[in-house]
């Protein structure tokens, strides 16, 4: 079962985002009180563990759900290999995958010390499609495949 590990949020955008217990995702924003939201189709950013074990494995084991900056660390789905437009239900919301990894800032803390950083690979973004909170242990859902253009 693909599920939620952890659901993380920063103040301010350029730092790793910190763990907290549940998040509360709204339509034309994303997640409540996060640095990075906003109307815009990269509202919520999404990382899998199984991504993060990748970095772990160059040498970085200490990196915990947050330190790629994303809003909700998963486990058990191949986030990069579901198309865009994918809906995805997350906790109480839908979710819609808008875009497929990202381009590396060049102060990129992980790449810097590591070589590599798996966000601009791995890494996804959705607009949130239906509001509601999400909390670690959630289940993710895919409900819908398919391609849409922004």
């Amino acid at each position: 079962m693909a599920k939620i590990i952890s659901v993380n949020i920063s103040e301010k955008k350029g730092t790793v985002k910190k763990p907290v217990e549940a998040g509360r995702f709204e339509l034309d924003l994303g997640l409540v009180g996060d640095a990075h939201s906003g109307s815009w189709h990269r509202m919520v950013s999404l990382l899998a563990e199984e991504s993060i074990d990748k970095v772990r494995k160059l040498g970085m084991p200490e990196l915990k759900p947050g330190d790629f900056a994303e809003n909700l660390t998963t486990e058990g789905l191949i986030l990069h290999e579901l198309p865009i437009g994918s809906k995805l239900r997350i906790g109480q919301t839908l979710m819609e995958v808008t875009q497929i990894g990202k381009e590396c800032h060049l102060g990129c803390e992980i790449r810097n010390k590591v070589g590599d950083c798996v966000m601009p690979r791995e890494g996804i973004f959705c607009r949130v499609l239906e509001a509601g909170d999400i909390k670690a242990g959630d289940a993710i859902t895919v409900e819908a495949e398919g391609l849409r253009a922004l």
